[in-house]
């Protein structure tokens, strides 16, 4: 029983897992699959579409950590710009009553805080 106890102690102090890529879009496709009452082919073009796109937003990450670039403005353009195609893909995928509860469930939220960023980037040029 100690042993057990200690053993469940240890575990306990383990850090805890950072899901991986393929792990977070599953999780954000059930969230969305349940959110909006998906059908079962949306829910598969969801997931595809959140995996090759945060791998592909991920590989930009990476490309600009490898030349040292540490500009914070930098990261999160990358960020908007692959955020953008996702919602231009759910877009053509969802219905429009799918399209509106998605928005309404914050996504029109982080839209406009992107048009903001858009916005005073461009009046900095």
């Amino acid at each position: 029983m100690v042993l057990s106890l200690l053993c469940a102690g240890l575990r306990a102090q383990e850090p805890e897992r950072e899901p991986s890529l393929e792990e977070k879009c599953e999780m954000e496709t059930d969230r969305l699959q349940a959110l909006l009452e998906l059908e079962d082919w949306q829910a598969f073009y969801v997931d595809s579409i959140l995996k090759h796109d945060y791998k592909a937003m991920q590989d930009e990450f990476d490309r600009f950590q490898k030349e040292k670039v540490s500009s914070y403005n930098i990261y999160q353009g990358v960020q908007d710009k692959w955020m953008e195609k996702i919602d231009a893909a759910f877009c053509k995928l969802f219905t429009p009553e799918q399209w509106e509860a998605y928005l309404k469930q914050g996504a029109a939220r982080q839209q406009k805080a992107r048009e903001k960023r858009r916005a005073k980037a461009a009046r900095q040029l």
